[in-house]
């Protein structure tokens, strides 16, 4: 559904403070009750991650069979997944600063990606978090390579969009580690390269020890059975890499999910700032794990609102957060893991073809008619989310 499309006028300015009032209260109820479970949840998940990587790492270097270093390979995986998910982008967002754990604290964090932490606070918890899905503002949406909506102008460039999608899945953590470059804006002029050179250096030194923690020295530390454990390592980032996008793309670009003008947003509420995450927004439901690996952001509607809030409490919030937008019959969109990939896949797949009005239509015509009207059936012109 398209920002044209929006039911603006849903709800009125009196209901819209009383929906921003009664999710501020919500959030106030969840951390007057944080404690003792909320700081034994995380030190256990820090434990089960390290005991991942200790096993992983292990079996990489001296397997010596293909099932125990695939078995290396996954338990590596989910040691990357699980400190990048579950730790690293909560601890960041101060989920668990009230801990006054030094070793869990936001502005001292440092997580195990090439992305600097400090960027990431930048373009990640001010920005994306602060303008979320307002077009022009959040650089997160399309990360300036996919096109995801008719309200950004189409280039010929799009035609290979789905190339492009695949591509920045498999680098996912570059991507996001260049994100402050600021690509278009060098691009167009907007800002010089020489103004970047902090964040260059930064980016570089972090880069710089994670190549070499994974690519030189536990390699190096395997001598002659070094080759297999460089081979290890890059599937375990490659796996984390998918894994991680695949995730950030179900709570962001499903059929469901919308876009604002920085115009509508001008002056904007708390209640409206509420009301634009939820329509920005998608979940996914699974299980108690999938949730876990995703670093609980398959309740992403939850995590726009309450970004600072542990995110293993959002199953809990959830429900509440339901019975608010039934009082207000306010769209409420889940569905499952694979059908909201389905849609995001879908929505890559037809935004890469030019609009009707475009002197490439008949391109797009015949490209579409070549891949199949099947790819597009996911993302139908409007589709309501699910209210449950």
């Amino acid at each position: 559904m398209d920002m044209k499309t929006r039911p603006l006028g849903l709800l009125s300015p009196n209901e819209l403070n009383a929906f921003g009032s009664e999710l501020d209260q919500l959030r106030e109820q969840v951390l007057a009750d944080l404690g003792q479970r909320d700081a034994d949840y995380i030190r256990d998940i820090v434990q089960q991650q390290k005991m991942c990587e200790i096993v992983g790492r292990t079996l990489i270097h001296f397997s010596l069979n293909p099932l125990l270093f695939a078995g290396g390979i996954a338990a590596l995986s989910c040691a990357k997944i699980l400190e990048n998910m579950e730790v690293g982008h909560n601890v960041m967002h101060g989920q668990y600063d009230w801990m006054n754990d030094p070793t869990l604290e936001s502005q001292s964090y440092e997580w195990d990606t090439v992305c600097d932490a400090e960027s990431w606070r930048k373009t990640h918890n001010f920005e994306h978090h602060t303008y979320t899905n307002i077009l022009g503002k959040d650089r997160d949406y399309g990360y300036a390579v996919l096109r995801l909506t008719d309200d950004v102008p189409w280039k010929p460039y799009h035609f290979v969009q789905f190339i492009n999608y695949i591509l920045l899945s498999a680098l996912f953590e570059w991507g996001v580690g260049l994100h402050e470059l600021e690509f278009e804006k060098l691009k167009q002029g907007k800002v010089s390269l020489k103004e970047k050179i902090p964040f260059l250096k930064r980016f570089l030194r972090k880069s710089g020890r994670q190549l070499s923690k994974d690519y030189l020295l536990f390699p190096l530390l395997a001598g002659p059975m070094a080759p297999k454990v460089l081979l290890g390592n890059g599937i375990a980032n490659l796996v984390r890499n998918l894994w991680t996008s695949t995730i950030i793309f179900c709570g962001h670009f499903t059929a469901g999910a919308e876009t604002f003008s920085e115009e509508e947003c001008e002056n904007e509420t708390r209640g409206m700032w509420y009301y634009r995450q939820l329509l920005g927004s998608s979940n996914f439901t699974g299980n108690k794990w999938l949730h876990i690996m995703s670093g609980h952001l398959s309740y992403q509607i939850e995590h726009h609102m309450f970004p600072d809030i542990p995110a293993h409490r959002y199953p809990e919030i959830s429900e509440q957060v339901k019975v608010i937008c039934q009082k207000y019959e306010i769209p409420y969109n889940t569905d499952r893991f694979g059908k909201q990939y389905l849609t995001v896949l879908a929505r890559v797949a037809r935004y890469s073809l030019p609009p009707a009005d475009s002197r490439w239509r008949m391109a797009g015509e015949k490209i579409r008619s070549f891949a199949g009207r099947k790819i597009f059936r996911f993302l139908p012109e409007y589709r309501p989310p699910v209210i449950e």
